[in-house]
């Protein structure tokens, strides 16, 4: 548990300081002007007060218990440190100092060894290189950080690997007046995890949504547990850096080599039900919608506005984002004629006005509130001198009480102006953004969020024809000759052992045998070389297709085994299948999680315009569905223009058994479906490769 780290009765610094500028002094000053309601020890054996408070010489000098013990000390008087505390019985222990494994070997060894310290007394540790934690709450108001961000009590909570993004978020939220919950950074995370802390936070009560930022995920598969966990519970948005080489490199000097250029954290955050987002403007405006809004119960949204250009771009914008501007029901288009003026646009989005008033805006709301039609609103509010906007703002707080559908509000006002109209949104509770388009994009969020948590899970399809033991030996007996590369026909004998579907095929080592093989497949044919050193068969003249008899075979293999010289070169000779949609599936494993699998159109489609989807395995029957649906290109699938559409089933029913291949057999690294032929009947795949 926690509790002690997050809800300390009392806080010790070791290594408090008188000077002004010092961490030291700096924990003790936020504890104090943040209201800090538990008791705080100042250790420092030369100083008898620090900031009026006594000092000490020990921390085994203090006469009651320590919750959380903060160390500002250089990190080579860290483990004797640990060893008072544990005396001491101290809980948690906050290390602010840096100088451990971010720096290298010496400092590893020294975070090993305070560690041995903790493990014997049974302490926690949050750090080492880390700002520490904040607590809100009235009734504890804990500041145990550096920083210099003071919330207001709020529903937002925040924990992060980097101190400078935490904060940069915990400013952005504080610059809209928006109060948070908890805040927590840990800095090295020697022990005390991100997936720990959102499990806390997930059971934390005051806590409504989770923001989180993430440059690499240490253990990928806890991380998804937890959060797959919380999710379900609360909102968790997340925000990943490293996105792209340069950032990933970035990332890695600054954690210490945990960030990778790769997908596989956003297939985490899919799988788990997280939010994610490439914006940190995005995040926070979204994280503020969710800390006083319901969840819409679908993607329909009503629109009031009082002027019109402001209501044209929310709409692009929540239109782009897949919600729904129905027209307003008979009934509501009728009582709002009743209630707005002659001129008023009585539609979707409904104008009232400039000169609309607070009892116009409370019949829309209420109105939309009563119809059917609508699972959430998007108010857009420009304060004109010539209204009551006080009154308005009065209004729309009141709905957005109700908690019946969220309301976002595009406030469109000088804030030094209307400082009262201002004030009474942010004490109602009402999300409240400058733009049109960032009120948009948060009300869009929460429809996404719905998405989430009301989409198909699925489920994961069990085989029982399947020959795990055969394709084991394959790839034992690969392995043990000293490949990586399987022979082709090592890849399609584990194909057929899974009873992925393939075009007829054999071996031959002679041209008079691949004729012959040849036949008995039935013409035409394509002859591929096969031997452990010709990787690109293509590219080295080891391909030959639509070869219609048996001279056509023999004199393509003999050309092979002139021009390409390898002793163990042998032929693949395949039947050959003219027509069919060319679609490409792959899979790759990652550390941690199994593998990810790859799906989407083969040809052009792949490598120029790379219309390709991923997931992570295992890979249920509606993940496979979603996937084939979620490619640029899924209207070919369908039959366009006049063709026709080809087996989706089939090829649904061919990504669970790649996933299920993948998962009996982890020694696969990579693997290479393409193209695999989709036809309207059926789907066959003609090339292959494994890696092991």
């Amino acid at each position: 548990m926690l509790d002690a780290l997050f809800k300390p009765r009392s806080v010790a610094v070791i290594g408090a300081s008188s000077k002004e500028l010092h961490i030291g002094n700096r924990v003790i000053k936020n504890l104090i002007d943040f209201g800090y309601k538990g008791d705080i020890y100042p250790i420092n054996p030369k100083a008898d007060e620090i900031r009026g408070i006594k000092a000490y010489k020990s921390i085994l000098d203090v006469e009651g218990p320590v919750d959380v013990a903060h160390m500002v000390i250089p990190a080579k008087f860290v483990p004797m440190a640990f060893e008072d505390c544990g005396k001491k019985g101290v809980k948690h222990i906050i290390i602010n100092s840096g100088g451990f494994s971010e720096i290298g070997p010496e400092g590893a060894a020294i975070e090993d060894a305070f560690m041995v310290v903790a493990r014997k007394y049974g302490m926690r540790v949050l750090g080492p290189n880390c700002q520490g934690i904040i607590n809100s709450d009235p009734e504890l108001r804990a500041y145990c950080n550096f920083t210099f961000t003071f919330p207001d009590p709020g529903h937002i909570s925040i924990v992060a690997l980097s101190g400078g993004v935490a904060e940069v978020i915990h400013q952005g939220f504080s610059a809209m007046g928006v109060g948070t919950r908890i805040y927590a950074s840990n800095g090295n995370a020697c022990d005390i995890t991100i997936p720990e802390i959102i499990r806390y936070l997930g059971d934390d009560d005051g806590t409504r949504v989770i923001v989180t930022y993430v440059e690499g995920l240490r253990d990928p598969s806890t991380f998804m547990e937890v959060a797959a966990e919380v999710a379900t519970k609360k909102p968790v948005l997340a925000m990943k850096a490293g996105r792209t080489a340069e950032g990933a490199q970035a990332a890695a000097s600054h954690t210490g080599g945990l960030a990778k250029e790769d997908i596989a954290t956003d297939l985490i955050f899919k799988k788990a039900g997280i939010v994610d987002f490439r914006d940190e403007g995005e995040l926070i405006n979204a994280a503020v919608a969710f800390a006083s809004q319901p969840i819409p119960r679908g993607n329909r949204v009503g629109i009031i506005t009082n002027t019109g250009g402001p209501a044209v771009i929310g709409t692009d914008i929540l239109v782009d984002a897949g919600l729904e501007l129905p027209p307003l029901s008979e009934k509501t288009e009728k009582r709002l004629k009743e209630k707005l003026y002659p001129d008023a646009a009585v539609h979707n989005p409904v104008d009232i006005l400039a000169t609309g008033t607070a009892e116009h805006y409370r019949n829309c709301l209420d109105a939309m509130m009563d119809d059917d039609h609508f699972d959430c609103v998007l108010v857009n509010f420009v304060t004109p001198f010539f209204v009551d906007c006080d009154s308005i703002a009065r209004e729309i707080v009141a709905v957005s009480k109700q908690q019946k559908k969220p309301i976002v509000c595009n406030l469109m006002t000088d804030r030094r102006q209307w400082k009262e109209t201002v004030r009474i949104f942010q004490d109602g509770g009402v999300p409240c953004f400058a733009l049109p388009g960032e009120a948009a994009r948060a009300l869009a969020t929460l429809v996404r969020y719905h998405r989430i948590r009301t989409r198909e899970n699925g489920r994961i399809k069990e085989y029982t024809d399947v020959d795990k033991a055969r394709a084991e030996k394959i790839i034992s007996d690969a392995s043990s000759a000293g490949r990586h590369m399987l022979l082709s026909d090592e890849v399609y004998r584990i194909l057929d052992a899974y009873r992925i579907p393939v075009a007829d095929w054999h071996m031959a080592n002679s041209a008079a045998e691949a004729a012959k093989v040849a036949e008995e497949i039935g013409f035409p044919v394509v002859v591929k070389a096969d031997a452990a050193s010709v990787i690109h068969k293509s590219d080295m003249g080891g391909v030959a297709v639509d070869l219609e008899d048996a001279g056509a075979v023999r004199a393509a293999v003999q050309k092979m085994t002139d021009e390409l010289a390898a002793d163990d070169l042998r032929f693949f000779i395949q039947k050959y299948l003219p027509g069919g949609t060319e679609i490409i599936l792959g899979a790759k494993a990652e550390e941690g999680l199994g593998h990810i699998i790859m799906f989407g159109l083969g040809g052009i489609f792949v490598e120029v315009l790379k219309d390709v989807v991923f997931n992570l395995t295992p890979v249920t029957d509606a993940d496979a569905k979603e996937m084939l649906a979620t490619i640029k290109g899924a209207p070919l699938l369908a039959g366009a223009r006049g063709q026709k559409g080809v087996d989706r089933a089939a090829i649904e029913e061919l990504i669970c058994r790649l996933s299920k291949l993948v998962g009996d057999l982890p020694a696969i690294q990579e693997m290479d479906l393409n193209p695999v032929l989709a036809f309207e009947k059926g789907v066959f795949a003609v090339d292959a490769r494994i890696a092991i």
